[in-house]
């Protein structure tokens, strides 16, 4: 029962990748003595962590020294006056 439940954590794929890279991935899963599947998880793993992680908002809170906005340093307008 458990081994299903962890099957259903991943999906199969297709993966089409140039003949240099997939060399690469072979010859680190050989290294590493592991099969190429699990070297290619790993790395759609770290892609996809990088991926989300870039699409969160950057957002701090902070106070300015001089106690000016970041309206008044920018060179073009934060947002667009409504209309």
């Amino acid at each position: 029962m458990l081994e299903s439940c962890i099957m259903m954590q991943f999906r199969r794929t297709t993966v089409a990748a140039s003949h240099d890279s997939l060399g690469t991935l072979e010859a680190e899963a050989r290294r590493r003595g592991s099969s190429l599947s699990a070297v290619l998880a790993e790395a759609v793993d770290e892609k996809a962590a990088a991926i989300r992680g870039a699409r969160r908002p950057q957002v701090g809170i902070a106070r300015s020294s001089d106690g000016r906005s970041a309206a008044e340093l920018a060179s073009e307008p934060v947002a667009e006056p409504p209309t």
